[in-house]
């Protein structure tokens, strides 16, 4: 059984069945850079290697042991940040930390958590299908989190398969309301297999307006013919797993090169040219797509018939060159009056 990450009811109308929701997407484990506390030397400088060379760094292997003496660390701490007093700098019990809305400045009003559970609404409990669209009537934009939508036990087995198969065939996706953490959103649920797809929604205010210029009718006809074409020959289809996160990729090769105490060369990206003759640029991406065009073979001189048009001769060997005159009719003699 998936995590529930919340439970409670969808329901239609006065047809109501127990359901849970479980994120269907997940975080990659990513590499965490955390702060760390690097004191400056005398020099007014990051304390380096004395044998540092010119052209790349050296790091020096440096241990995260504090230093049992009272004086500052020689090498890099990571800081750990604790709840505390700002006026006395004692630390705080997280215990005594509340949740509270500053209304004025350093003004504060406090609520307990028996105070915020009474704040829930409908949608804390239950997923109300208010209305349906189609599910190309809801902007991409508007997407948030999809979670994987489940019948809660074989009572609601029955239910649960009745509104997924009537949305199926009227071919339309719910639009309701869920609350999650605290904040009430719109959401999208859309029959998948044999379960649900809910996807949380930004509110209106959530999403700004477009600064788009109008449409230019002044686009050159024949550089769009060569844009397409390109996007022809680029066309796929969707594959996440040949998406691979370079950037988290690049950073645990330098975290194993610091590591290993090698020398670490920082690589610049080149900036694109600006392009000024566009068609000449789409011409060239065209030809790189299509890649060097090979010539024709020339047929030998000796024989320029096309050899698709002759006939099959039988036999272990065939011989083309009678094969036009076997498929020459001899025309019939006239008779003499």
């Amino acid at each position: 059984m998936p995590r529930a990450s919340w439970k409670g009811f969808l329901r239609l109308s006065l047809v109501s069945c127990p359901i849970y929701l479980s994120p269907a997407a997940t975080r990659t484990k990513s590499i965490r850079l955390h702060q760390v506390w690097q004191p400056m030397a005398e020099r007014g400088g990051p304390i380096a290697d004395e044998e540092e060379e010119e052209q790349s760094v050296r790091p020096t292997r440096r241990s995260f042991v504090e230093n049992i003496g009272g004086d500052a660390p020689l090498f890099p701490t990571r800081v750990v940040l604790h709840p505390h007093d700002p006026h006395t700098g004692e630390e705080i019990e997280r215990e005594e930390v509340v949740k509270g809305y500053e209304y004025e400045r350093g003004q504060f009003v406090t609520f307990t958590a028996e105070e915020l559970k009474a704040l829930d609404v409908e949608s804390s409990k239950i997923i109300d299908l208010e209305t349906f669209v189609p599910r190309a009537g809801v902007d991409p934009i508007y997407f948030n989190t999809p979670y994987y939508v489940y019948p809660d036990g074989r009572i609601a087995d029955e239910t649960f398969g009745v509104v997924g198969a009537a949305m199926r065939e009227a071919d339309t996706v719910g639009i309701g309301r869920v609350t999650l953490s605290r904040r009430e959103r719109p959401v999208m649920i859309e029959p998948r297999g044999a379960g649900m797809v809910l996807v949380t929604l930004r509110a209106s205010e959530e999403v700004r307006a477009s600064s788009f210029a109008t449409a230019n009718t002044d686009i050159d006809a024949d550089m769009v013919a060569v844009a397409s074409m390109i996007i022809k020959r680029r066309s796929g289809h969707f594959d996440p797993a040949a998406f691979r996160d370079r950037y988290q990729d690049a950073l645990r090769e330098l975290i194993e090169a610091k590591m290993k105490g090698l020398p670490v060369r920082l690589k610049e990206i080149a900036k694109p040219r600006p392009v000024v003759d566009l068609m000449a640029a789409l011409k060239r991406s065209l030809a790189q797509e299509i890649g060097t065009a090979a010539k024709p073979k020339r047929k030998a001189a000796g024989d320029r018939r096309q050899t698709s048009l002759l006939l099959p001769v039988s036999g272990k060997k065939a011989n083309v060159t009678s094969a036009p005159a076997a498929a020459v009719t001899a025309r019939p003699r006239r008779r003499k009056a």
